[in-house]
């Protein structure tokens, strides 16, 4: 099994089945309009316009599931994304990430990803306590644990790579353009 085993709901409710993407690096993130990362949309459409010529696609998944930081419909999410933020990459339908409602996409990456840390910067100091009290056992499972999660998938369908929202987007950036 693998990415292109997967269909998914699109922002305006069609279904998409991610095969479409074969052969290109794809990083998967879900997003919120209301969080303190929201901000990173501008580096994510700034990434986007540098390498899509070269095979790079952002698939945003809306999630609430993180102290509803993404209330509103799809059209209101994605108003909200490409007149603040200008993105253009696909936005698909809001979903679930963790948890019995988690979308099989979802499920299949959480349960094919672990949880590396949050690091040392400011922002991983304010989530720690969060995420602990949401999920006591935070750091040994591969649930996401808060929005701007990005996971990378190779031109060949398979994970490559898993960062969390506290990490740099250079991080990210380097790891794409090993892959393209």
């Amino acid at each position: 099994m693998n990415i292109y085993d997967f269909t998914v709901k699109a922002q305006d409710g069609s279904e998409v089945s991610l095969e479409q993407y074969k052969g290109k690096v794809l990083v998967i993130v879900n997003t919120a309009t209301g969080c303190g990362f929201t901000p990173q949309y501008s580096e994510l459409q700034d990434l986007y316009e540098l390498h899509q010529k070269d095979g790079l696609e952002i698939l945003d998944f809306p999630c609430n599931q993180f102290n509803e930081q993404a209330p509103g419909s799809d059209d209101e999410i994605h108003s909200f994304c490409t007149g603040r933020y200008g993105i253009t990459f696909p936005q698909f339908s809001k979903v679930e990430v963790n948890g019995e409602n988690a979308s099989p996409l979802y499920q299949y990456l959480t349960g094919n990803t672990t949880f590396s840390g949050f690091g040392k910067g400011p922002m991983s100091l304010i989530l720690k306590p969060i995420v602990k009290k949401m999920d006591k056992d935070y750091k040994n499972n591969g649930n996401i644990k808060w929005n701007f999660t990005k996971i990378v998938i190779d031109r060949n369908g398979n994970i490559a790579a898993r960062f969390e929202p506290t990490e740099s987007l250079d991080a990210l950036k380097a790891k794409v353009e090993e892959l393209l």
